[in-house]
């Protein structure tokens, strides 16, 4: 399968992604309150740099040690509200109409997997760190190749965790598995949503530049105008953005796992996409329609 042919699948992922959140709007809440609880703990960290700041000027462990801090705190502020939000979204798949709390109540409940998750991520996170911070090409090229393979086998651990009880071991499993079984639909998912995301963001840089244009020598008023405006239109894209990634990688779940297509996903064909399928198993989600 082609480059384009990945983007025109991953374009209707995202259309059909755009239809579930324009339903259930509310499906924004999580990636606003996981996006503001990671700004409030990266402005409690740095701020607590200001004091310590000396602590860390000479590399060594203490630098790793904060690095880890900063990374398990922040993966599981992220994974949790992302499971939130694969609770809500496959509620809304059934046809009902998700709650925040039930959501929030049902991530709650995963907190421990999802705590060692973020501990395994934060180890890796922490090395990756360390092969890069060495004057070395190798060692930065063999990093980003494990950069990429660790983003590859680990881009479903969320919902599996939601919707399993799995292992460590068969975390990654599982995960990996899913791609492998959904890598066609997956990639262009994520590059078409991404996609969607910078055009969105650009959107919201394009609408301050025009404010700056229409308070023209206001002074202070045209920089609050312009930041206000343009701001808010930015982070509206990138939660958006968040909020189609999550609808759009619990659907490819969904599919992977109990070969039915959700709803608002029902018209879409991916018999001749993804990986090894069987034809039956694939012909379940779509219907040879051809439709993308």
């Amino acid at each position: 399968m082609g480059v384009i042919k990945r983007l025109m699948i991953g374009f209707g992922m995202a259309r059909r992604s755009v239809r579930v959140l324009r339903t259930h709007p509310k499906l924004l809440v999580f990636p606003l309150i996981g996006g503001l609880s990671g700004l409030a703990f990266l402005a409690t960290l740095f701020g607590s740099l200001v004091f310590t700041g000396p602590f860390f000027e000479v590399p060594g462990p203490a630098i790793f040690v904060a690095l880890f801090v900063a990374y398990l705190v922040e993966t599981f502020i992220a994974s949790f509200f992302t499971a939130a939000l694969v609770v809500a979204t496959r509620t809304a798949f059934r046809g009902d109409e998700p709650s925040i709390r039930a959501a929030l109540a049902a991530a709650w409940q995963r907190k421990l997997p999802l705590l060692v998750w973020s501990v395994v991520a934060a180890i890796v996170g922490v090395i990756l760190r360390a092969i890069e911070s060495e004057d070395n090409l190798v060692a930065h090229l063999l990093a980003a190749v494990f950069a990429v393979a660790w983003s590859v086998m680990t881009y479903f651990v969320v919902p599996v965790i939601v919707f399993r009880d799995p292992s460590i071991t068969e975390l990654f499993k599982e995960s990996a598995r899913t791609f492998k079984d959904t890598w066609g639909e997956s990639i262009g998912a994520m590059g078409a949503i991404d996609v969607v995301t910078v055009l969105l963001a650009l959107g919201g840089v394009v609408l301050g530049a025009i404010t700056y244009v229409a308070t023209a020598g206001l002074g202070t008023v045209q920089l609050v105008a312009t930041l206000s405006v343009g701001g808010t239109a930015v982070v509206i894209g990138l939660l958006v953005g968040k909020a189609l990634s999550g609808i759009a990688k619990t659907a490819l779940y969904v599919y992977a796992t109990e070969h039915t297509a959700p709803k608002h996903f029902e018209d879409m064909d991916f018999g001749e996409l993804g990986g090894a399928r069987s034809s039956s198993t694939a012909g379940t989600f779509g219907g040879g329609s051809g439709r993308i």
